[in-house]
């Protein structure tokens, strides 16, 4: 097996939203507020509400604060989430997958042009 390059592919969709639903279920967990989860984190409250609407990803300095004032451990913020080998993010949970080979491209930086699968949510459609 040879050796990959690391990659620079930004965090996918579905990765945002699962965390930000981890991060509200353990909040209301917890019973606290957004505002009071910012102080408790020393972060700005829109930050707490972009995480939990999927917006932003949290850096792991981020992920720590906020796992830390809430009480709960990093892992229940990544349930859900898996990583494998090969740089392939796997979310667990109603995603449906759906077929694009059919759409018009040149092929350039498009992952639909040679008819792979793309997951999205499954009440999206």
């Amino acid at each position: 097996m040879s050796p990959r390059a690391p990659t620079t592919a930004p965090p996918t969709p579905e990765m945002k939203v699962r965390l930000g639903q981890n991060l509200a279920r353990c909040r209301v967990g917890a019973g606290v507020s957004q505002e009071e989860l910012s102080f408790r984190a020393s972060i700005h409250r829109t930050e707490v509400s972009l995480l939990e609407r999927g917006e932003r990803i949290p850096r792991v300095d981020t992920a720590l604060r906020l796992a830390g004032s809430l009480d709960v451990a990093l892992d229940d913020l990544v349930v859900g989430l898996e990583w494998r080998p090969g740089y392939e993010v796997v979310v667990h949970g109603s995603w449906e997958v759906v077929e694009r080979g059919d759409q018009k491209s040149n092929g350039v930086g498009d992952p639909s042009a040679n008819g792979s699968t793309v997951e999205t949510p499954a009440n999206s459609q």
